[in-house]
């Protein structure tokens, strides 16, 4: 058995850690309150915009053939989006896993695939192994649509410019504190309902169906990276503070054994020093 001076060194360093864990948790809960409440605010919007993309679909402007059009899959971009820092669980590592899940796809076998990271623990473990054409990492310092805007057109230009056939997007999207739904998304070429699109065919359109399709096309796209961005911030604050949470518990029980450990030994190291006072004072007289 440790001695005591150890179990209480042990004690005060367990007591420490669980006073970190407990105040990351209390700083994940006031950001993700935030987060959750910027992504809640934008799915409306960003789902009532596809929706319009979607019966807007079958116009013949060279804008919607550009970015709706199917290619031969030689070159593949894959924007994979983590976080910047750790302790938050299995929240990077599904992003890692998710990775090799869409690179090992039968339409990618002979394709080369290369990578946006946004986020600074995929790009540390990216630029290892892959070809890391951008990190984006510093976006969550400063989370706005306009940065977000910057890198859409980034890629939006690669793949006007046919230096890549198609671009996916892999994410945690939020459910909630518990809760993130690993997500793989298709964001170039722009997967559009045919079917759905000539339904709506009857619709007037002013000015033009062309022009508002060329306008929506960008604005549209920008708004799907931004809210996969968001989505992503929020579940991972959503994670550290569900980690944070277990931590912390884990911390009390272990310091609770810890203590009655303790105590355990040091009774028996007083009953031990109480028997010898005795012996000895039998052995006087004697």
């Amino acid at each position: 058995m440790a001695n005591l001076k150890e179990i209480r060194i042990r004690i005060t360093s367990v007591s420490s850690t669980m006073q970190i864990t407990s105040a990351m948790k209390m700083v994940s809960a006031a950001k993700l309150k935030k987060a959750q409440d910027a992504i809640t605010a934008m799915r409306p919007y960003s789902n009532k915009l596809s929706e319009l993309m979607q019966g807007l679909s079958g116009a013949t402007s060279s804008e919607e053939k550009s970015f709706t059009s199917k290619r031969e899959i030689k070159k593949v971009l894959i924007l994979a989006i983590s976080s910047n820092r750790g302790l938050c669980g299995a929240f990077n590592a599904n992003i890692a896993k998710e990775v090799n899940v869409v690179k090992s796809r039968e339409e990618f076998k002979n394709a080369e695939i290369n990578f946006v990271s946004i986020g600074k623990k995929i790009n540390d473990l990216l630029s290892k192994t892959e070809k890391v054409i951008q990190n984006d990492s510093d976006v969550f310092e400063d989370l706005s649509y306009e940065r977000v805007s910057q890198i859409a057109n980034k890629v939006m230009d690669l793949y006007i410019a046919q230096e890549y056939d198609h671009v996916e997007i892999i994410y945690n999207s939020f459910k909630n504190a518990a809760t993130q739904i690993l997500k793989s998304e298709q964001f170039l070429p722009i997967p559009l309902n045919e079917k759905k699109g000539a339904e709506n065919s009857d619709y007037i359109f002013e000015p033009s169906q062309e022009l508002i399709v060329s306008t929506l096309i960008p604005k549209s796209l920008k708004i799907q990276l931004f809210k996969a961005i968001r989505d992503s911030f929020a579940s991972e604050h959503g994670a550290r503070m569900t980690a944070m949470h277990k931590a912390t518990d884990n911390a009390s029980e272990l310091r609770d054994e810890l203590k009655l450990t303790y105590n355990k030994a040091r009774q028996a190291s007083i009953t031990n020093e109480i028997l010898e006072i005795v012996g000895g004072a039998e052995a006087l007289n004697n």
